[in-house]
């Protein structure tokens, strides 16, 4: 089995301000942009030519559509299906 870094969840403050920052200023290409609710928001940006992707957002570890394992010092990785339709919904 092949493991391959596809998704990277960063937390933020403020989803829109850096949501502008990884596209306006990083150039990073958004990939989805899906708000369900006040408690759910999740955003994907590809940079440039990469073939892993960063996810931003709000309560993303406590969606049932996320399979997450935890290390042995704490770090949790979340875990999504790959070939996502960019545009979509997640």
């Amino acid at each position: 089995m092949d493991y391959l870094l596809e998704v990277v969840t960063v937390p933020v403050r403020d989803v829109d301000r850096s949501l502008a920052f990884y596209t306006e200023q990083v150039g990073f290409t958004l990939d989805v942009d899906y708000h369900q609710s006040d408690d759910f928001r999740v955003v994907q940006l590809t940079p440039p030519g990469s073939a892993s992707s960063v996810q931003l957002g709000v309560g993303l570890t406590e969606a049932a559509s996320f399979a997450e394992l935890t290390d042995p010092d704490g770090n949790t990785w979340t875990l999504q299906e790959r070939h996502h339709a960019a545009g979509g919904s997640v």
